[in-house]
């Protein structure tokens, strides 16, 4: 089973379901919402799962489902801020007057 991306609101956190029937949580993404913006804290993946790309789609998935609700992101996690920086192509979702406190 393809790993999955899930928001878990009542946790405050974004998961990454995986392993061999797609029910084991790989890894998590913890946000802080507020009046439309999202601020990603921390991010964690489990050492089992260590090598398998699932902290990038872990991150993605968070990112495209921030921009699918128009939230604006603020990525003071170093995770999520290092992916962003990776990929430009998600920049906007972090506001344009944040971009240089956050090195995007």
């Amino acid at each position: 089973m393809e790993p999955q991306v899930k928001d878990r609101p009542e946790r405050s956190r974004y998961e990454i379901l995986a392993g061999d029937h797609g029910t084991e949580t790989a890894g998590f993404a913890e946000y802080f919402l507020s009046e439309g913006e999202i601020a990603f804290i921390h991010t964690e993946t489990d050492p089992r799962f260590a090598g398998r790309g699932l902290g990038g789609l872990l991150a993605r998935g968070a990112l495209d489902d921030a921009r699918a609700r128009g939230l604006r992101v603020l990525p003071y996690c170093p995770f999520i801020r290092g992916w962003v920086g990776k990929h430009p192509e998600y920049a906007d979702v972090v506001p344009e007057t944040y971009r240089a406190r956050f090195g995007l």
